[in-house]
């Protein structure tokens, strides 16, 4: 499934934060979110070869954006990068693409979110996720949004409740047959389907 966010990548804001496609030129900033440790543990790392995406110096982060930038290209996810318009800094990204599979998660936007950790906090949390939860079901053609939150994480838990997102006990699978667990999802609501269908019949 290929959508328009491929071909004109979308961007969303508030009075905070920032949302738009990651460049290069972040690579200063976010070598600070993927050197950092203590971020470490929240990044969701399924299916992704085994990558824990630590990036302790700007030439390889450089490398790294390079490579997200070659894979939008491809069309196979987006990454985009989170602004602090207070500081006017990167201070994290998200990766959201498009999934269909035969497990549970299918016509689903998987979302990953990697904060530094001194933003690792429920309040910022909830501000980015609901700017841009609901944008995601247009944005990737998708009923779901789901993304990863284990037990330990407790701010991105809270966040998740509070935005109706709900645990699930259903595995995600990845290309090599590994069972992936502790995912959250928020189902787009029936109403909002049924409008959406009645307007593509126009």
């Amino acid at each position: 499934m290929k959508t328009m966010v491929y071909k004109n990548c979308p961007e969303c804001e508030d009075k905070r934060y920032y949302i738009r496609r990651s460049s290069v030129e972040d690579a200063a900033d976010l070598v600070r979110v993927y050197s950092d440790k203590k971020a470490l543990p929240f990044m969701n790392s399924d299916n992704c070869n085994g990558d824990n995406f630590y990036t302790p110096t700007e030439e390889a982060m450089k490398q790294r954006l390079e490579g997200w930038n070659w894979v939008y290209e491809h069309q196979e996810f987006v990454r985009f990068s989170i602004v602090d318009k207070t500081k006017d800094m990167v201070i994290g990204t998200i990766e959201l693409f498009h999934r269909d599979g035969k497990d549970y998660f299918t016509d689903c936007g998987l979302l990953r979110l990697d904060l530094r950790s001194d933003y690792e906090e429920t309040e910022v949390i909830y501000d980015i996720l609901a700017l841009i939860s609901s944008k995601a079901y247009e944005w990737f053609d998708c009923t779901m949004i789901a993304t990863k939150a284990p037990i330990y994480e407790i701010n991105r838990i809270e966040a998740l409740k509070r935005l109706g997102y709900k645990k699930t006990k259903e595995k995600f699978y990845g290309q090599d047959g590994t069972a992936y667990c502790d995912y959250w999802c928020l189902i787009k609501k029936k109403e909002d389907i049924d409008v959406q269908n009645l307007s593509g019949r126009r």
